[in-house]
């Protein structure tokens, strides 16, 4: 069983839509006892940092999340589900994060246009074989962005990457084992976005429930 955290945040409906194609089992749930006996994880969001964080100690699901993205499952963070594995983020000055991934959430300088909004395009990095998540797709694919911060990892050793231009160069996409996280929306990107969902689904050992995109 695949859950998707309902913490107030995200398109929840998107997600939800896009996984059903894929996977024959998933929820979307705030009950930490769902999310304990998930098979995988699949945390979307937008909007606050801050908020979210402080949300997801509310509803004591930050401690679960944490737990089961340390025992080693499958995890999918998406946009903010992405940006709270990291140390801390400097909106709104300054607010902690899960502090899985060491690194800091940054807004992105004067520059292009913020947010960030549209299709923008993704390229592997060297680790291209370490993303299995990407089968199938191809460099230079695009993907649907909406997002005004950015995460800046400090450290991505034992890490695989693939990276966005918008400004400045930023992974896009980072993933270890099954832990993956991405600045894009999987549910709002179409063919590669429903091709990538489904690699996670395989990854997770569920069996896809319709055929590939």
């Amino acid at each position: 069983m695949i859950a998707v955290v309902d913490y107030g945040r995200g398109n929840l409906g998107s997600v939800l839509k896009a996984l059903a194609r894929v996977a024959p089992e998933v929820v979307v749930t705030d009950d930490r006892r769902v999310v304990e006996r998930a098979t995988a994880l699949v945390v979307p969001g937008d909007g606050a940092f801050a908020d979210a964080m402080q949300t997801l100690e509310r509803l004591d699901l930050a401690g679960p999340i944490r737990a089961h993205i340390e025992a080693g499952r499958p995890y999918l963070g998406i946009c903010l589900g992405y940006q709270i594995l990291f140390t801390e983020s400097e909106e709104f000055g300054h607010a902690k994060g899960l502090d899985l991934l060491p690194g800091v959430v940054r807004r992105f300088a004067p520059g292009p246009k913020v947010p960030h909004m549209g299709w923008n395009r993704l390229w592997f990095e060297a680790e291209r074989a370490r993303l299995p998540v990407l089968g199938g797709v191809p460099d230079g694919a695009y993907f649907y962005f909406v997002h005004s911060y950015y995460p800046e990892p400090r450290d991505l050793a034992g890490y695989a990457a693939a990276v966005c231009e918008y400004g400045v160069r930023f992974p896009a996409l980072l993933g270890r084992g099954v832990l993956y996280g991405t600045q894009f929306h999987p549910e709002k990107s179409q063919r590669w976005g429903q091709r990538l969902l489904e690699n996670f689904a395989a990854l997770a050992g569920v069996t896809p429930s319709g055929p590939r995109p």
